[in-house]
């Protein structure tokens, strides 16, 4: 059996050949070649943990991740608000061939659904500013995302922690050679960004969607609990929403439930399935003034066809440590 730790993940996994792998994954779900079971969410004190199994049968990835989300860890335990590992099996045995981090997969295939999703939904003449809700690891995958996705010039970033705004500058501008402006509000961000992407740990609406320019795309990413929601009832209403899954959007995505607990819409609000759209199912954005909103709730498919990925690679580089039990 392989043990990958984080060092080994980050050294194998490239954001762009994990939106190819997220992308075939959203293609099997919607072609029903893919097994992906009701996730199990274990709430504790102070967290979530989440149990994630799925199969994909073309791929031929079998897996299951437990991750958790501590909105505390990194005041109070110097610890990412996400942690989680991988079990990746042998889909003809059932044995289980490698055991990975999951913390720095989690955050990557999370951003390659948003850069799945803005490929097919964001505007081709636009697309050239990006705005990016919270500073911390998701907020890096997110902006990674979006510049294998498009031509981006220039991004925005705001958060309410002043100092994690200067950390992802700092990183993130020299990571990626690219201009990077502390937002001093969300206004400024509605008002000069083509692509949004909301990616905090705030249990409440981020922004006034009522702002929102026309023809804006939206990632949104941080939420996914029945009460926490980062997108206000004005856009979801305003958007053409376009969910990872039907399922998990109206069971667990406070983003989409509330506002249908407030009679503002109702489930067939939800246009389509992001697999839906890749396929040519059912078209994606219809004209430029057209505002698109791609809920991101995380799939079990998604890590499983990231962690195929990177055992693969690793194996081929000769990277981890090969351990019997």
């Amino acid at each position: 059996m392989l043990l990958l730790n984080q060092n080994d993940v980050i050294k194998v996994l490239d954001m762009a050949q994990c939106m190819e792998a997220v992308e075939k994954a959203f293609i099997e779900l919607a072609s029903g070649s893919a097994v992906l079971p009701p996730r199990i969410n274990l709430f504790t004190e102070e967290g979530l943990g989440l149990y994630m199994p799925a199969y994909l049968k073309k791929m031929g990835a079998l897996a299951c991740k437990v991750v958790t989300s501590y909105v505390k860890n990194p005041a109070k335990h110097s610890l990412p608000t996400i942690l989680g590992k991988v079990l990746l099996q042998d889909p003809d045995t059932g044995d289980v061939i490698c055991i990975m981090d999951g913390g720095y997969l989690t955050a990557v295939r999370t951003g390659a659904a948003s850069g799945v999703a803005t490929r097919h939904l964001a505007r081709e003449d636009m697309g050239q500013k990006v705005g990016i809700f919270g500073a911390g690891a998701q907020a890096r995958t997110q902006f990674q995302a979006m510049t294998v996705a498009r031509d981006i010039a220039m991004a925005y970033v705001y958060d309410v922690n002043d100092e994690a705004v200067s950390q992802f500058i700092a990183e993130m501008a020299s990571l990626l050679q690219l201009d990077i402006v502390r937002a001093a509000s969300p206004d400024q961000i509605l008002k000069e960004a083509d692509i949004i992407c909301t990616a905090s740990s705030s249990p409440t609406p981020v922004f006034d969607g009522s702002e929102v320019r026309e023809g804006t795309h939206i990632n949104g990413v941080g939420s996914h609990t029945p009460r926490a929601r980062e997108l206000d009832t004005a856009i979801v209403k305003r958007s053409k929403v376009i969910a990872d899954s039907y399922d998990v959007c109206l069971n667990e995505a406070g983003d989409i439930m509330l506002p249908i607990q407030e009679g503002a819409i109702d489930k067939s609000h939800l246009y389509a399935e992001l697999g839906e759209v890749i396929t040519g199912k059912k078209p994606g954005r219809a004209n430029a003034r057209e505002i698109t909103l791609f809920k991101s709730n995380g799939l079990a498919i998604q890590d499983v066809a990231a962690a195929k990925l990177v055992y693969d690679r690793a194996v081929q580089a000769g990277i981890g440590t090969n351990v019997e039990l």
